[in-house]
C-alpha cells in the first residue's frame, strides 16, 4: 500500500486548481509552524514561491485517523503546502519537509521513504532532531496561530475529474473532500478527538468567509479617498453591511498627549492610521525598513543594486542566421521606381541642370604674403609695429679729445664716484687722448650693451591710437539762445537803500511788490517798475528769510527774524485787499482749552501793530527759512537745531502749530511745499526726501550727489526739482525718472547760494558766490517719453563781490521774463 502511494506521488503531476488556490490562501508562516488537515485521494505538491532551496521531503505512513502533520525547516517565511490522497486509505504524516530543486515550477516531491529509517544514517532528522524525539514542543512552535482555507472544489479540469473517478473504481471509493488547513496548538497531542471534531465543522464552511489579504484593511470600505472629507464627521466610512464606522473615541488633550509622550516608550513608534483613525506601533521590521527608505537605500536587505550586467545580447557574431526565411523576389528584380529617378537624373546631367563635380587639383598652393604690401613702409606687415626709442647722439664730453671745460676736476671727480649709479649725470669720465690710437677699449661696452637689449625687450611699448574726431561733434546740438526766447538779458534797474548785505527776496502774487530782508536789520518794499522804496520796517535783527503769501485774495509777508517769525500786512495796493486781511485775521476765536503747541503765538503790540506787524510765532531757536503753502493757509518753518523739532507747520487762521516729524533724519536746509499735491520736501545736505502729507509716509528719498546742499526750487509742474549746494553743482531731478539727478550742472565756479523757476515760462536761474546769475531754459514736455531740454542761454553779471559773497538770493516776475537777484554789496538788481 505504501509502495503504491509513493508511485502516485512520483509519477502523478500536481492538479493545478489546488496549487493555485493554497498558493493564494497561505499565510506566510514562520518556521515551525505545525498544521494539521484531513486529506483523501492522491497527492499533490505546491511548491514555494520564493524559490529559495529546501531540504528532502520525508512521509512517514501510519494508520487512521485522518492525519497529514507537516514541519517547516527552511528559515525567511517560505511557506509550501503537501496534499496526500489515497484510495480508500487514511494515512497520518508525521513530518514533511520539500525539496524543491527548479524554483519556478511545481513538481512531485523528488523523494519519499516509507520508514523513519531512511531519514539518515544517524537517525536523526535533517533538522538535527531524532526520530523518537516529540515534535510538539513548545521551541519549534510558533506563537501566532493563522487562520486560513483550502477547498477542492470544481475548479478541476473535467478530464481531471474523470481520471479520479477511474482510479477510484481500481480501489475504495474515497469521496471528494474539503482539505482545510487547521494550526495544532503546542499544548495538545496530535491524537487528540477534539481537533478531528472541529475539522468537520471548519470544512463545511465557506472558504471565502475568512479571506484575508496583506495589501489592504478590509474594516473600512470608504475606498481610495482624501479622509479630509470626514472630518466634521463621528464616522470614517461605511463597511460592507451600509453601516457606519465610527472612528476610535480620542479624548486625550494637548497635556494627556504630552504625558503619554513621557510616559509611553513605544510613543515615538506609534503612527495613526488615516484610514481607520486607529494607532499603530511599528514592529522592529517596519522601523527598520522606514530607517533605510529614509537613509536612502533599499527596502529589501538583500537586494544587491549593484549585480554583474547581464549580457543578453552577446557582441560576438554568430554563426548561424536568426532566420533562415528565402528571399523575397523584389531583393532581386529591378525596381520600376529606381528606374524611372535614373531616367530623371540623366535627363538632368544632358540638359545641363546637373553639372559633375569637377576633379579635385593635387597640385599644391602658394599664397604670397607679402603681396599687398606697401613697399615704402618699413615692417609694413607688422600693423602695430612700435619702433624702439632712439639713443642719444655722442656728445663733445665723449670725445678722445674733449675741450678743457668738459674735464672733471679733482673735486668733481671724488663727487661723481661718492654719486650713485643712477643719480651721475655722466655713466663716463670724460678723458683725453694725445690721438686716436691711443685711446684704449671701452671697459663696459659688453654691460651697457647688454643694458640695452633688456631694455628694448622688457620696455612696455604700446601705440596711442589717435581718433581723428572734429571738436565739434563732440558737442551735442542744442538750439540757439535766439530761438528760445523770451528770457532776461540786460540789466534794468537797481534797488538801492540796504546797507548791508542782501539776504532774500520776495515778490506779491500780482508782481507789483517787491519786498527785501538785510541784515541792517530792516525789511523794505519796493514798487517794481520804479524802484521806489515804498515802506521800511524795522525788525531789529538780521532777516534771514522772508516769504510774501502766494494767494492774491491776501495781503501778508511772513518774516524769519532771529527766533521768531512776523507775520506783517504792508498795507500796499489796494485798501479792500489788506482790509479782508486784516479782518481775517482778526476774526480768530481762541479755543476754551489751551493746546500745548511746540511754538508761541503773540499777538503784535499797539505800537508793532501800527508798523503792519499783525502776529508773531515765537521759537526757541533761530529761525532760517519760511515758506508759505500754495493756498496761503499754511506756513512752514526751518530751526536752526539738531533735533525733531526742525520743521515746524503753521497755520495762520487756526493759530495752531505742530511738528511733523517725530526725529530728526539730518541738518535740515531747505523746505517746500508742493504746489498741486499734498506732498512735502525736506532737503538735508546730501538727500531730498519727498513725504505724503496725508498718508504720513516717506515716498520717495532722492541723492543729490552733492556735499551740502543749499537751496531748492520746485517746477510749476510740480515732476521736476533742482537742488544748489555749496559745491559749485546744480541737481535737477526727474521725479518720474529715478533718484538719482537727471542731469548735473556745473556752470559756476563758486558755490551756489540760491535756485528759482519760473511760473510761466521754461526758464530756471542759479545765483552764485563768484557774482553771477545763470539763466537756463529749461523745458518739461508732456510726452512722458521725452526728457527735458536743458539748455544754457544767459550769463548775468553785475553785483560786486563782497566778504567772497556774491549772489545771496534769486526770483523770477511771476507774469514776465525779469529776474531779480540781491547781493552782498546791498543791492537788488532787475534784469528784463
Amino acid at each position: 500500500m505504501a509502495a503504491a502511494i509513493l508511485g502516485r506521488l512520483r509519477d502523478k503531476p500536481p492538479r493545478r486548481g489546488v496549487t493555485a488556490r493554497m498558493r493564494r490562501i497561505l499565510p506566510p508562516w514562520q518556521p515551525g509552524t505545525r498544521l494539521l488537515f484531513p486529506i483523501g485521494g492522491d497527492a499533490d505538491v505546491a511548491t514555494p514561491t520564493c524559490g529559495r532551496p529546501l531540504c528532502s521531503c520525508v512521509l512517514t505512513l501510519v494508520e487512521p485517523p485522518m492525519v497529514v502533520r507537516m514541519h517547516f525547516h527552511q528559515p525567511g517565511g517560505c511557506y509550501y503546502a503537501c496534499a496526500v490522497r489515497l484510495g480508500g486509505v487514511t494515512v497520518r504524516a508525521v513530518s514533511c519537509v520539500c525539496a524543491v530543486t527548479n524554483p519556478r515550477s511545481l513538481m512531485p516531491l523528488p523523494a519519499v521513504s516509507a520508514t523513519c529509517a531512511h531519514l539518515s544514517p544517524t537517525g536523526k532528522h535533517p533538522t538535527g532532531k531524532s526520530e523518537e524525539e516529540p515534535w510538539d514542543s513548545e521551541e519549534e512552535e510558533s506563537e501566532e496561530s493563522v487562520y486560513s482555507g483550502l477547498e477542492d472544489s470544481g475548479s478541476d479540469s473535467s478530464e481531471e475529474e474523470e481520471e479520479e473517478e477511474e482510479e477510484g473504481s481500481s480501489g475504495t471509493e474515497s469521496p471528494q473532500t474539503q482539505v482545510r488547513l487547521i494550526p495544532l496548538c503546542p499544548s495538545k497531542a496530535l491524537e487528540d478527538d477534539s481537533l478531528l471534531k472541529d475539522q468537520e465543522v471548519l470544512l463545511a464552511q465557506n472558504e471565502y468567509e475568512e479571506d484575508s489579504s496583506d495589501e489592504e484593511d478590509i474594516r473600512n470600505t470608504v475606498g481610495n479617498i482624501p479622509m479630509e472629507w470626514y472630518q466634521d464627521f463621528p464616522h470614517i466610512g461605511y463597511n460592507l453591511d451600509g453601516k457606519k464606522i465610527y472612528k476610535p473615541i480620542r479624548t486625550k488633550d494637548e497635556l494627556d498627549m504630552f504625558l503619554e509622550k513621557m510616559e509611553n516608550p513605544d510613543y515615538w513608534r506609534t503612527v495613526q492610521d488615516k484610514l481607520t483613525g486607529a494607532d499603530v506601533r511599528l514592529t522592529d521590521e517596519q522601523v527598520e525598513l522606514v530607517q533605510r527608505l529614509q537613509s536612502g537605500h533599499f527596502g529589501d536587505v538583500h537586494f544587491n543594486p549593484y549585480e554583474p550586467a547581464v549580457d543578453f545580447f552577446t557582441h560576438e557574431v554568430m554563426i548561424h542566421p536568426v532566420t533562415n526565411r528565402p528571399a523575397d523576389k523584389r531583393s532581386f528584380i529591378p525596381s520600376l521606381l529606381e528606374k524611372e529617378k535614373v531616367s530623371k537624373l540623366v535627363h538632368a546631367i544632358k540638359m545641363g541642370w546637373i553639372k559633375p563635380r569637377k576633379p579635385k587639383d593635387d597640385s599644391p598652393t602658394y599664397y604670397d604674403l607679402w603681396a599687398h604690401e606697401d613697399p615704402n613702409s618699413i615692417l609694413g606687415r607688422h600693423k602695430m609695429h612700435v619702433p624702439a626709442p632712439k639713443m642719444k647722439l655722442p656728445g663733445h664730453e665723449e670725445s678722445y679729445n674733449p675741450p678743457p671745460e668738459y674735464l672733471l676736476s679733482e673735486e668733481e671727480q671724488l663727487a661723481w664716484e661718492q654719486q650713485e649709479a643712477a643719480e651721475r649725470q655722466l655713466s663716463f669720465v670724460p678723458q683725453r687722448f694725445g690721438s686716436l690710437r691711443q685711446v684704449p677699449a671701452y671697459p663696459r661696452f659688453i654691460q651697457e650693451r647688454f643694458e640695452r637689449c633688456l631694455d628694448l625687450y622688457l620696455c612696455p611699448r604700446q601705440r596711442k591710437m589717435r581718433v581723428n574726431v572734429d571738436p565739434e561733434d563732440l558737442i551735442p546740438k542744442l538750439p540757439k539762445p535766439r530761438d528760445l526766447q523770451p528770457f532776461p538779458t540786460t540789466q534794468a534797474l537797481i534797488y538801492r537803500g540796504h546797507s548791508s548785505l542782501v539776504r532774500c527776496l520776495s515778490i506779491s502774487p500780482s508782481g507789483q511788490w517787491l519786498v527785501s530782508g538785510s541784515d541792517d536789520g530792516t525789511v523794505r518794499f519796493w514798487e517794481v517798475c520804479t524802484a521806489r522804496c515804498m515802506k521800511t520796517l524795522p525788525v531789529g535783527g538780521v532777516v534771514k528769510s522772508i516769504a510774501w503769501n502766494p494767494n492774491p485774495t491776501i495781503c501778508l509777508v511772513a518774516i524769519g527774524v532771529e527766533q521768531s517769525v512776523l507775520l506783517v500786512n504792508p498795507c500796499l495796493g489796494d485798501k479792500l485787499l489788506y482790509g479782508a486781511t486784516d479782518q481775517l485775521l482778526e476774526s480768530y476765536v481762541a479755543p476754551e482749552e489751551e493746546r500745548v503747541q511746540p511754538v508761541q503765538w503773540v499777538t503784535a503790540s499797539t505800537q508793532e501793530h501800527s508798523r503792519g506787524v499783525r502776529l508773531l510765532i515765537q521759537h526757541s531757536k533761530a529761525v532760517k527759512q519760511v515758506t508759505w503753502h500754495g493756498k496761503g493757509d499754511y506756513l512752514a518753518s526751518v530751526v536752526s537745531d539738531n533735533s525733531s523739532m526742525q520743521v515746524l507747520i503753521h497755520q495762520s487762521s487756526k493759530r495752531w502749530s505742530q511738528s511733523p516729524f517725530r526725529r530728526s533724519k539730518g541738518l535740515v536746509q531747505a523746505v517746500l511745499f508742493h504746489p498741486t499735491r499734498p506732498y512735502f520736501f525736506v532737503a538735508t545736505q546730501r538727500y531730498v526726501r519727498v513725504y505724503n502729507l496725508l498718508k504720513q509716509e516717506l515716498t520717495k528719498k532722492l541723492m543729490t550727489n552733492c556735499k551740502w546742499v543749499s537751496s531748492m526750487a520746485i517746477h510749476p509742474g510740480g515732476d521736476n526739482i533742482i537742488c544748489g549746494s555749496y559745491d559749485s553743482k546744480l541737481a535737477w531731478f526727474d521725479l518720474d525718472l529715478s533718484t538719482r539727478p537727471y542731469q548735473l550742472l556745473r556752470h559756476h565756479k563758486r558755490a551756489l547760494r540760491s535756485v528759482a523757476f519760473h511760473r510761466r515760462y521754461p526758464l530756471f536761474a542759479s545765483g552764485s558766490d563768484d557774482g553771477s546769475v545763470i539763466v537756463c531754459h529749461g523745458m518739461v514736455y508732456n510726452d512722458l517719453l521725452q526728457n527735458p531740454l536743458l539748455v544754457p542761454v544767459k550769463v548775468l553779471k553785475g553785483h560786486v563781490i563782497t566778504l567772497d559773497l556774491g549772489v545771496l538770493d534769486v526770483l523770477f516776475h511771476p507774469t514776465q521774463p525779469w529776474i531779480f537777484s540781491s547781493g552782498a554789496d546791498g543791492t537788488v538788481r532787475l534784469y528784463t
